[in-house]
C-alpha cells in the first residue's frame, strides 16, 4: 500500500492512465460497493482498457453506504454539510496522512511552501459543525504555517480587519480563505486594499444569501478589496484532493486528479473535453473509491482545466459549490 500511495503522489501525465487502470482493478476487487456497482452495470472488467471506460460511482452512494476499499477502522470520518432534512455524505478515511499529503502537496504546487504564508480562515458554518474536511485542511495549513497570526476568525470580523491591516503593513504573504457568504459580509462592512493577501472563496452561500453567479461575487470582492483576481478552491467531502483557480473561475487539478465529462442522458458516455456532468478521478481516494460521478455540470478545456457551471436539477444543495449560471 505504501508503494501505491507513493506512486499516486509522484504520478505524471504519461503514467496517469496506467495507474488509474491498476487502481480500478484493485478497487473492483476490494471495494464491495464499487464491485457491486460495476457488476450491476454489466461492465466486463477485462474490457476496460482506458480511463473513459472506467465506471464511475454515483456520489450519492456516499450517503447510503460506507465506501471503503478493504476493511478498516477509520482514523477520521468526514461528513458533508446539509440541513436536518437531508442525508449527509460520509467519507471514511483510513489514513489521515494520505489526505494531509494530498492537500499539502497540492497547496505547495499552486502557492509554494505554506510556511511562507499567514493562513486566515473565515469559515462559519463549517467551524460550527464537526466532520468538515475543509476545516481539517485549513486547520493543518494554519499549524504548518507557524505564523503567530494564523488562525480562524469565526465572528470576530473587527479582529480580522485589524490582523489584515497589520499583515499588509508588514507586507506578509497572506491567504484569506473563506466561505463565500462570509467573505461577502466581511467585504461589505470592512472594505480595505489588500496588496499582499490572496482572497480565496469556497463553499457557496449555504442558504444564507441570494445565490450570485461567480463573476458577480468576484467582481464585488475585487472592488471592495482592491484585487485583480479572486482565487477559488474546489473540493468536497467525497474527495481527498482539491483543484484551485487563480482567477476567472478556471480550475487546475493536481497531477493525481482528473476531470472527465459524461453525457447527462447517457452516464456511460464519457469524454475528455466540452460540456457535461463532471466525473472525477481522485487517486488519493485509494482507500475509498477513486472514480466519482458528481452532480456538477462543468466545462473541461483542452489541457484539462475546467469550470464549474452549477448542479444538475434535483441534486442536493450541499458542500463546496457556487452557482455560476
Amino acid at each position: 500500500m505504501t508503494e501505491i500511495v507513493n506512486n499516486i503522489f509522484s504520478v505524471t501525465a504519461p503514467g496517469f492512465e496506467a495507474l488509474s487502470l491498476d487502481i480500478f482493478n484493485y478497487q473492483y476487487q476490494h471495494c464491495a460497493v464499487y464491485n457491486q456497482w460495476v457488476n450491476a452495470l454489466g461492465i466486463k472488467v477485462l474490457s476496460v482498457k482506458k480511463i473513459e471506460q472506467i465506471p464511475f460511482l454515483p456520489i450519492s452512494f456516499f450517503k447510503q453506504f460506507d465506501i471503503t476499499t478493504g476493511r478498516f477502522r477509520p482514523q477520521v470520518i468526514f461528513t458533508s454539510s446539509g440541513t436536518t432534512a437531508t442525508i449527509n455524505s460520509r467519507h471514511l478515511v483510513k489514513d489521515a496522512g494520505v489526505y494531509e499529503e494530498s492537500f499539502t502537496q497540492g497547496f505547495t504546487r499552486f502557492y509554494g511552501p505554506v510556511a511562507d504564508y499567514c493562513i486566515v480562515g473565515l469559515l462559519p458554518g463549517y467551524l460550527e459543525r464537526s466532520g468538515s474536511s475543509l476545516v481539517y485542511m485549513v486547520d493543518q495549513l494554519i499549524k504548518d504555517s507557524k505564523h503567530p497570526l494564523s488562525g480562524f476568525y469565526l465572528d470576530d470580523v473587527d479582529g480580522l480587519q485589524q490582523v489584515l491591516v497589520q499583515l499588509e503593513a508588514q507586507q506578509q504573504k497572506t491567504l484569506l480563505i473563506g466561505v463565500t457568504f462570509a467573505l461577502l459580509d466581511f467585504a461589505a462592512t470592512h472594505p480595505m486594499p489588500l496588496q499582499h493577501t490572496i482572497v480565496m472563496e469556497t463553499g457557496g452561500m449555504k442558504g444564507r444569501k441570494k445565490e450570485m453567479v461567480r463573476q458577480e461575487v468576484h467582481d464585488y470582492l475585487c472592488r471592495q478589496f482592491g484585487l485583480q483576481q479572486v482565487h477559488s478552491e474546489y473540493g468536497m467531502t467525497e474527495l481527498l484532493s482539491q483543484a484551485y483557480s487563480v482567477g476567472h473561475g478556471i480550475f487546475t487539478t493536481v497531477p493525481w486528479m482528473k476531470v472527465l465529462l459524461r453525457d447527462e442522458t447517457d452516464p456511460l458516455t464519457v469524454y475528455n473535453t466540452g460540456r457535461g456532468v463532471m466525473n472525477l478521478i481522485d487517486l488519493a481516494n485509494i482507500n475509498s473509491c477513486c472514480f466519482i460521478a458528481t452532480d456538477d455540470i462543468g466545462i473541461v478545456h483542452p489541457g484539462g482545466n475546467f469550470e464549474v457551471l452549477g448542479r444538475m436539477d434535483e441534486s442536493d444543495i450541499r458542500g463546496c459549490s457556487l452557482l455560476t449560471v
